[in-house]
């Protein structure tokens, strides 16, 4: 679909795939600072974004979820990038990975035993919360 005044393209990239390509009305995601919505024609901007739910609005009115675990994102007034070591697509997200994950991660919390091993294991459980959360958003959603 052609990029129109009333539509942004934008795309959401892991390390490993294009996980998501395409135009959208409204993209809203976890900025540093809070909650950032992006309409076409934004202002340009590069920010660092959390752990969390990229929703997309699609020129129909649907919508689009993809978890990423933080990154990078880059504003253009026609195009969107998101750019994230880990990015999975809302249908694709498991629930019960995720909590065995998110154990482990408390799990490695209780036996930390230096500050690096600390901020590992904090920095994985943050992450397998905003997962299980991301989750649970797409599948009230539904």
């Amino acid at each position: 679909m052609a990029d129109t005044p009333h539509t942004i393209h934008v795309d959401v990239v892991s390390a490993h795939e294009s996980i998501f390509s395409g135009e959208a009305r409204f993209v809203a995601l976890p900025g540093e600072a809070g909650e950032l919505g992006i309409y076409p024609r934004h202002t340009p901007l590069i920010t660092r974004v959390k752990p969390g739910s990229v929703r997309i609005v699609m020129p129909d009115g649907g919508e689009e979820f993809v978890f990423i675990a933080g990154g990078i994102l880059e504003v253009q007034p026609n195009r969107v990038t998101v750019l994230s070591d880990t990015a999975v697509r809302g249908k694709d997200l498991d629930e019960e990975k995720a909590n065995e994950a998110k154990a482990a991660a408390e799990e490695a919390l209780k036996n930390a035993r230096t500050d690096i091993d600390l901020a590992k294991a904090q920095s994985e459980l943050a992450v397998m919360a905003a997962q299980i959360a991301a989750l649970r958003k797409y599948r009230q959603k539904r």
